[in-house]
């Protein structure tokens, strides 16, 4: 079933672009065919791009992941921890992130690790507030119930915190996937010349629409697989899920 709904999903897509490429009077929108030729032509030099935007959001995620679910765990069950990261949290969550990329490069400098940070700040603050809310819903038992046993740290971290928090950490992913890979667009272009960001951008201020729709067509394709390995690792991990 499932695949069948992506298989709809993809013929309906191409099939809007295809109508609107037949449309389009100014030959401006170029048609599947000439977009997915273009994309095997030139499949090595799209890869590389990828490979680039690609490292650098998993670099963000893995990093993001071990910080801001440390923080979330500390914030839920340590109360002065607590008292001191969620106002910090509430006042920083609401900002633009894309607005600390001037910051980011004039301290980090133009190169990968201010394009990093930028994509470490969005999913930061959803993975710490998720993993924080998901912690503190812990009935209080649960963990009473393992000090009766002696149970050590790990165990009631493995046991009852792990298995808590892990839903809603698979969903904060998933939503901040989507916004990072669309900052990491925007902050490819600058001082850079390997990204999918910078590859749209450039073939786009050449006029060469066939080459941006190809890379509009590999940033979507990346995406997707990032989605599908999240639910691949949630399938694996919260076996216990419906």
């Amino acid at each position: 079933m499932k695949k069948f709904t992506s298989l709809y999903s993809f013929i309906m897509i191409v099939s809007i672009w295809w109508l609107l490429a037949l449309m389009d009077t100014r030959n401006i929108i170029p048609t599947p065919i000439m977009t997915f030729s273009y994309l095997e032509i030139h499949l090595t030099t799209i890869l590389l791009h990828l490979f680039f935007s690609l490292w650098r959001i998993s670099l963000a995620i893995i990093s993001t992941l071990i910080l801001g679910s440390t923080i979330g765990i500390l914030s839920a069950r340590i109360g002065t921890v607590d008292k001191v990261v969620t106002p910090l949290l509430y006042a920083l969550y609401p900002i633009p992130k894309i607005a600390f990329l001037p910051l980011l490069m004039l301290f980090f400098g133009l190169g990968n690790l201010s394009k990093i940070l930028l994509v470490g700040l969005i999913l930061f603050f959803q993975i710490a507030i998720a993993v924080r809310d998901s912690v503190k819903n812990i009935p209080e038992g649960y963990f009473m119930s393992l000090r009766i046993y002696k149970a050590t740290p790990w165990q009631r971290y493995r046991h009852i915190i792990l298995p808590a928090l892990l839903p809603q950490l698979f969903t904060a992913i998933r939503v901040s996937v989507g916004t990072s890979i669309s900052v990491l667009f925007f902050a490819e272009n600058y001082a850079t010349t390997h990204g999918i960001g910078y590859y749209i951008m450039d073939s786009w201020l050449k006029l060469n629409y066939t080459a941006m729709f190809s890379g509009i067509v590999a940033i979507s394709l990346m995406g997707t697989l990032i989605f599908a390995f999240i639910d691949y690792l949630e399938s694996h991990f919260c076996r216990w899920l419906p």
